[in-house]
């Protein structure tokens, strides 16, 4: 090979497809940005999921098309496939579920849970932002309901969640994590990162919200009380909005479910709890 190759950076680029077979269009390739309609109405639509998170995506069209947003119902389901309102995840094929991905049972029902990393509930959610959104992936103690550990990120790749929980396993180790059957909670990576903890996996029961009810109830004090009121305009500001929520809810809300203490007076056990079970 020339090296003179090598002295433009076009080049260097070139050769490299070459070298990777990949084809050279794609280098150029600069993704289009959402349109300010796209955005204003998956916004709309993530108002009405959290303020009715059983509403399916028919239901929701027929809302918006009453409210004057005439959008097809076939529209409102792709985009809250990309939002991660449905418990599959955005991308080629993907409306079924890859067949090396395997779903669990429900392990909680009528589990009585009486102390911190007995049960751990995780999820993802949509936060919107002026011009576009973002995703949150939380991670919060079911006995004290403290947020063990988050991730703000603007691409629903599995990358965000399996750091976080990385990061967390390294730390702590709890006896239970309980999600939905989303396809980043099936996926091998993640199945078999709980095992390598000995981490016992249970998946609420498909189309059952109620089942991972104390996080879907975090969404929405954060949404009401900091994402819809602050309305972010970038990554930066969002990012910053949600440190700052999670932080007033793990330290100053007292919470009645916990007798009135706050989440990290109870995970840090300066206080113990009657025993209460889902």
């Amino acid at each position: 090979m020339d090296l003179l190759e090598w002295d433009c950076p076009e080049h260097a680029i070139l050769v490299q497809a070459d070298l990777l077979s990949l084809n050279r269009s794609s280098l150029y390739y600069k993704p289009v940005p959402p349109s300010s309609e796209e955005i204003r109405l998956k916004h709309r639509i993530d108002e009405l999921y959290t303020e009715h998170s059983f509403m399916g995506y028919r239901t929701i069209a027929t809302i918006m098309n009453r409210e004057g947003n005439p959008i097809h119902k076939n529209t409102v389901r792709r985009y809250m496939r990309e939002m991660g309102l449905m418990a599959i995840y955005p991308g080629p094929n993907l409306s079924k579920r890859d067949l090396q991905h395997r779903t669990y049972p429900y392990l909680l029902r009528g589990l009585v849970i009486t102390q911190p990393d007995q049960v751990w509930s995780v999820d993802i959610t949509y936060l919107r932002m002026k011009n576009g959104w973002m995703y949150l992936y939380a991670v919060m103690d079911w006995y004290s309901r403290y947020i063990v550990g988050w991730q703000v990120d603007q691409s629903l790749e599995i990358g965000f969640v399996l750091d976080t929980m990385k990061r967390l396993l390294a730390k702590r180790k709890p006896g239970i994590i309980n999600s939905d059957q989303g396809s980043h909670f099936t996926s091998p990576q993640y199945t078999d990162l709980l095992k390598e903890h000995e981490v016992r996996i249970s998946m609420d029961g498909k189309g059952r919200a109620t089942d991972n009810i104390v996080i879907e109830r975090f969404w929405r004090s954060l949404k009401y009380n900091e994402v819809y009121i602050n309305d972010c305009a970038n990554p930066r500001e969002t990012r910053q909005g949600v440190e700052r929520y999670i932080h007033l809810h793990n330290h100053y809300l007292s919470h009645q479910s916990l007798q009135n203490h706050t989440p990290a007076v109870v995970y840090n056990q300066e206080v113990l709890l009657s025993p209460t079970s889902k």
